[in-house]
């Protein structure tokens, strides 16, 4: 009997797939740590959030609400949404796997762009499809791409808008394009993750395209602005078809109840949120200015990151660059996964570590910033 007789064995594909692997959370100095490598708000979390997790608390016996109902009818009053067309999932992460376990077998395609969420790959291969990588332009999604890749196979098409990890977007013009060019059985996935920092007049998440079609679903997240990365809460707004299909795979009680009373708390506190934009606004401004005065290029972002290229010189590269701060306690993130091996993802800290990284690096361009 031969060894792959002998023991449990994956279906084809499922050993080819790269594992995620998360931004690092250690520096390889002894003193204080900055974590800017996974895109967490340095504010935190709404104290209202913090004060309905330990409301719960008292009642851990209790399975929580299957339905997430508190927190579907909170996202539905924000957003004036029916709440039967809104699925809350384990992170946005467990909904956009969910889609592609659903919508996606073998012989079937589904469309990223080069620079993608790493995530989106992953659940295509693991479902037995394949990936059909597109050029983006200028680090942006491409629609002509996206839309010259379409073919009988395909079945799903993801995008982030905005997109990690470079920070850019496509106005909403181009976002109704690209849905008007895709056949009606074609389903378009808009992962708005970042939606909450977007302060552009020609942006949208994609609430009205969903409302007005069958084949549109917008994921959002509470990982990112709400500060609830611990927690793992997204939502999905869809069609009820594409909702009913969703309900019938998902865990029973996907959402436990600290995390479904905290995001209800945190999605009310408008307040919270304001601050938590004008904050990062300030800061996305700074940094990029900043950092292009060293002779660095950023590329500029309308999230909560900066993607922040280096010299292709010996000893000036993204990699010495990150062992550099790495040593000094600012940790960022490397990107070579995405396609760019010469680059660093930045998020926007609390000021101690913004600052810090720009004397940081500074000292390592050996060079002195332009501005104040």
């Amino acid at each position: 009997m031969s060894e792959l007789m002998t023991k449990p064995t994956p279906r084809p594909g499922i050993m080819d797939i790269a594992a995620y692997v998360p931004g690092k959370s250690h520096g390889t100095g002894a003193g204080k740590v900055h974590k800017l490598s996974s895109n967490e708000t340095p504010l935190g979390p709404s104290p209202k959030a913090v004060a309905a997790i330990q409301a719960v608390a008292e009642h851990l016996e209790l399975y929580p609400d299957g339905q997430s109902s508190a927190l579907r009818e909170a996202i539905a009053a924000k957003y004036g949404l029916n709440t039967s067309n809104i699925i809350c999932g384990n992170g946005s992460d467990e909904l956009l796997g969910l889609l592609a376990h659903i919508y996606l077998g073998h012989g079937d395609e589904a469309i990223i762009t080069e620079h993608g969420f790493l995530v989106y790959k992953i659940q295509i291969l693991a479902n037995g499809a394949t990936p059909v990588t597109v050029k983006e332009k200028d680090q942006t999604v491409d629609v002509d791409a996206i839309l010259a890749a379409v073919t009988e196979r395909t079945k799903i098409v993801f995008i982030a808008n905005p997109a990690n990890p470079t920070g850019t977007y496509i106005p909403f013009s181009e976002v109704r394009r690209l849905h008007a060019g895709l056949p009606s059985n074609v389903l378009l996935v808009l992962d708005a993750a970042y939606a909450e920092y977007v302060r552009r007049n020609d942006y949208e998440a994609g609430l009205e395209l969903v409302a007005e079609n069958g084949n549109v679903v917008m994921t959002r997240t509470f990982s990112k602005i709400y500060g609830l990365a611990a927690l793992r809460v997204g939502w999905l707004y869809g069609p009820h078809d594409i909702i009913d299909a969703l309900e019938r795979v998902r865990g029973p009680f996907n959402l436990n109840a600290p995390a479904i009373a905290a995001a209800t708390a945190a999605v009310k506190d408008d307040a919270f949120t304001r601050a938590a934009v004008d904050f990062n606004t300030g800061w996305i401004e700074r940094l990029t200015s900043e950092l292009t005065a060293l002779g660095l290029t950023v590329t500029p972002s309308v999230t909560n990151f900066v993607l922040i290229h280096f010299p292709d010189e010996d000893g000036k590269r993204a990699a010495d660059a990150d062992r550099y701060l790495s040593e000094r306690g600012y940790i960022l993130r490397a990107v070579a996964g995405y396609g760019f091996p010469n680059a660093l993802r930045m998020s926007v800290g609390v000021e101690e570590a913004n600052l810090g990284v720009i004397e940081a690096l500074k000292a390592f361009l050996g060079r002195e910033a332009k501005t104040a």
